[in-house]
């Protein structure tokens, strides 16, 4: 099998270790462990120029076929149910059909698995994708090590340029996010930082201390009450609507004139269902079609007692409860199977594929890669490792860097930290 990259040899220790420090300093990664494992790789994943630009090519068409088919699908209030929505998200959906919504601009992440068969998708994050401190300064890092090796791009300064775009000098951008929630904290925290650099004034909230009236969004603190300029969502759209009435939750869906991105209209396509309303849309999916593996209704597909199938929650994120024979945990796997059996329309059935693994000095590890794309142009890459098929929480980040065929590979390693406020 001809992989589409490789896996370099491991940092000296005392190097990873410098790095390791300087990753939850300078890049917020205040979680580079779970279950008392490092989950940072210490090597970088190198990809070849021929396969970036393919996953980068890819990624910008399927981006592309997921704005126009949102388009179309909300003129067409009749499929939501079938997407698996709570009844709260579908009645703000349907509310979103008739009022226009100011969208910013677009960012998704799309999930490539290399396999015997070629480049495969596993899912898309459509809604709020996230990873930036890892795929832009923690790759920063890394690259600094490996100086002959290029970038695929910075997708956390690209989301920051396209947010300043947008909003007045020194105007205010509310992160709005899940503040309980440490991974969620520290990936506003990276992009607060950056956005101060600008000349604009982030604030990290929770969406309830936003106020609305007549579309504008208002802070709502004990500190202030002035209007917002921008806001930038990190919240999932489905948790959208179990927020109190009065903090006007549905304008991230419909109805705002304070811009925004993303849109929660993006669920749409976050939905795992999204290819069981395919035949019902005039618009073209010949990526998406090509690239995901065949999708059914759990109801309708052979999961049970056939090993090529796995089975996935529609609104799942992080590889969270992905049910794949032999791979998945037993007392899991038999969860999530009597879940699927008892909700079926919180669940689809998806073909399995078999991913190729990546040799590295630490064995084997099956690499996902994450292309970010802003609007339909790929901005960067986040990677991630795991020891089988499943990725999930238990992955470790990686940076991912491109082949230069122009020099010969070197290690270099820092004798003094490089800060990611040096490449901003």
């Amino acid at each position: 099998m001809n992989l589409p990259g490789y896996i370099l040899p491991s940092l000296p220790q005392s190097a990873f270790a410098d790095l390791h420090r300087r990753a939850f300093f300078d890049c917020c990664k205040w979680d580079p462990q779970v279950e008392d494992v490092s989950i940072l790789a210490p090597f970088p994943v190198i990809l070849k120029q021929t396969a970036w630009r393919e996953i980068s090519r890819l990624a910008e068409q399927l981006a592309d076929e997921i704005l126009r088919a949102e388009s179309e699908l909300l003129t067409k209030p009749h499929l939501l149910k079938r997407l698996g929505f709570p009844r709260p998200v579908r009645k703000a959906l349907l509310q979103s059909g008739n009022m226009d919504s100011r969208e910013a601009f677009r960012v998704m992440r799309f999930d490539f698995h290399f396999t015997m068969d070629g480049w495969r998708i596993s899912e898309a994050n459509t809604d709020v994708p996230g990873g930036f401190n890892e795929a832009s300064g923690y790759a920063s890092l890394i690259q600094s090590c490996y100086k002959s090796y290029a970038s695929p791009g910075d997708p956390a300064d690209s989301l920051v340029s396209a947010i300043q775009h947008h909003t007045p000098p020194g105007g205010i951008v509310a992160l709005a996010h899940a503040t309980a929630y440490t991974d969620d904290r520290q990936v506003m925290v990276f992009l607060a930082r950056l956005l101060s650099k600008r000349g604009l004034r982030p604030l990290l909230i929770s969406p309830d201390l936003l106020r609305w009236t007549n579309g504008m969004a208002f802070l709502n603190t004990e500190w202030s009450q002035e209007p917002v300029d921008f806001i930038f969502r990190f919240f999932p759209g489905e948790w959208l609507p179990n927020l109190a009435r009065a903090c006007g939750s549905h304008h991230f869906f419909s109805g705002n004139r304070t811009l925004l991105a993303n849109s929660a209209v993006s669920l749409l396509t976050q939905s795992k269902r999204f290819p069981l309303v395919w035949d019902d849309l005039d618009t073209p999916l010949p990526t998406w079609r090509q690239y995901l593996p065949e999708t059914r209704d759990p109801r309708h597909a052979p999961w049970n007692h056939d090993e090529d199938w796995i089975l996935k929650p529609v609104l799942g994120r992080v590889g969270d409860m992905i049910g794949i024979r032999d791979v998945t945990e037993p007392r899991q796997w038999r969860a999530i199977r009597r879940n699927a059996r008892w909700f079926p329309n919180a669940w689809i059935a998806q073909r399995r594929f078999q991913s190729c693994p990546f040799r590295s000095d630490q064995g084997d590890f099956y690499p996902c890669f994450g292309v970010y794309t802003l609007n339909n142009r790929a901005t960067g890459i986040y990677g991630r490792l795991a020891r089988t098929p499943l990725v999930n929480h238990l992955a470790c980040d990686a940076a991912v860097l491109i082949e230069n065929l122009s020099s010969s590979p070197t290690l270099s390693i820092p004798q003094s930290p490089c800060l990611v406020q040096s490449r901003t």
